[in-house]
């Protein structure tokens, strides 16, 4: 099974269409048809959320870039016309202190300027080696135990909740707890008095430990926060928050490129055949930022408001208008990757806009590469005879979420 252009592009609706717009069964990979459809014929529109709001929808990579960098263009989630993902999200956000996720320039540059050192390139790559035991272990264990197995479970979740407990300082035997209380805080279908309680619960766990750390601390993020905070460079609730904000992004969205990662590979067995049989690291790196534009599992888009009147593409965006970035249709758009809808692990692809693009381009990409680096680049080598356990078709995708991606993936060897 491959995605290619004969997926069905879906019809253009008069009226705003209600956003995000619903995957079509027999290419699950793919963006939305009627996304695509947008990107092509109108790719700046308007379309309708939960609350019944109309923010703009941008669809195009170029205009997106454009936008993304524009500093009239706010992540302040207090402007009136922030079109927020879900109703627990408009219903905290008066409550969530300034962070880098919902600030903008000189704000957000203090509050990046705080946390952005271990997240940096060098600091990154000294965890290699470390990642890479975590990985083999991992490995070693899945093939000592039962076969066929979910890999979500066995394997994807445990790369990067142990790869991010071991960066910030929180115990691996907490996993349970983070794991599951995570997938509530993400889920759209949660009623929002359980995600503001599960949030608070979160909350008081990450307090708990900055409290450690502030009093012993060890070589860990949250040790370096608990720093800041006594030396005045920020609050201790802005350092909270930012842990809550590092140990959801830091596993969730990893593992889920992981399991989907994999059954893309192993639905294009031709590219697959490119990763397992290389070691030559550029390929994998290469391989890694294709699979993240292939496969941009951000469904929910890039959400901002604009401040001022942005005149672009023959639209003019009002100020207090909300705009939604479709990043999974601007990684497909032709204009900026010719046949983006093939699955090509030497297509020159870091361009793409998985990670967003400008001031609050992800904190965590590094790592995140430096994982699904070492994740592709083992666990096929190891397992050449890797395959799925259940036909694609009683697969059950994930639509609910913030990230897109298989509630399990039954593998066999």
């Amino acid at each position: 099974m491959t995605d290619s252009p004969t997926c069905p592009m879906g019809a253009t609706a008069e009226k705003p269409l209600a956003y995000p717009l619903p995957r079509s069964a027999e290419c699950p990979l793919a963006p939305a048809p009627a996304v695509r459809k947008l990107r092509a014929e109108k790719p700046i529109t308007k379309v309708r959320i939960w609350n019944g709001g109309t923010p703009w929808l941008i669809t195009r990579h170029a205009d997106q870039r454009a936008l993304m960098a524009d500093p009239r263009v706010s992540d302040d989630d207090l402007d009136p016309g922030f079109p927020y993902v879900n109703a627990h999200r408009a219903e905290v956000a008066p409550h969530t202190p300034r962070l880098i996720t919902n600030t903008d320039a000189p704000e957000h540059t203090r509050l990046r300027r705080t946390v952005n050192g271990p997240f940096v390139v060098k600091r990154i790559e000294k965890m290699r080696e470390p990642v890479q035991r975590i990985v083999d272990g991992l490995i070693d264990t899945m093939l000592a135990g039962p076969n066929p197995v979910d890999l979500l479970q066995a394997f994807a979740l445990p790369v990067p909740s142990l790869v991010i407990a071991e960066l910030l300082g929180v115990p691996y035997e907490d996993h349970d707890f983070f794991q599951s209380s995570s997938g509530l805080v993400l889920d759209s279908t949660v009623a929002p008095e359980k995600a503001r309680e599960v949030s608070d619960e979160l909350s008081a766990y990450l307090d708990r430990l900055l409290g450690e750390k502030m009093t012993a601390p060890g070589d860990d993020v949250l040790s370096e926060l608990g720093a800041r905070v006594k030396a005045g460079e920020m609050t201790r609730t802005e350092a909270v928050h930012m842990g809550v904000a590092m140990l959801i992004a830091g596993h969730e969205t990893t593992a889920t490129m992981i399991s989907l990662g994999t059954l893309a590979f192993l639905l294009h067995p031709d590219q697959l055949a490119v990763v397992r049989g290389t070691d030559d690291p550029k390929v994998i790196a290469n391989a890694v930022d294709e699979m993240l534009r292939y496969l941009t599992i951000l469904q929910t888009g890039v959400r901002r408001v604009a401040k001022e009147d942005i005149a672009i593409g023959g639209a003019v965006i009002g100020a207090g208008d909300g705009i939604i970035f479709d990043l999974h249709a601007a990684n497909w758009d032709p204009e900026a990757f010719p046949e983006a809808d093939r699955l090509d692990v030497r297509r020159p692809a870091r361009l793409h806009q998985a990670f967003g693009y400008g001031p609050h381009q992800c904190l965590g990409q590094n790592l995140a590469r430096l994982e699904l680096q070492v994740v592709y680049g083992t666990l096929y080598r190891r397992i050449p005879t890797l395959r799925t356990a259940a036909p694609v078709e009683e697969l059950e995708f994930d639509h609910t979420g913030t990230t897109y991606g298989v509630r399990s993936l039954p593998v066999a060897w």
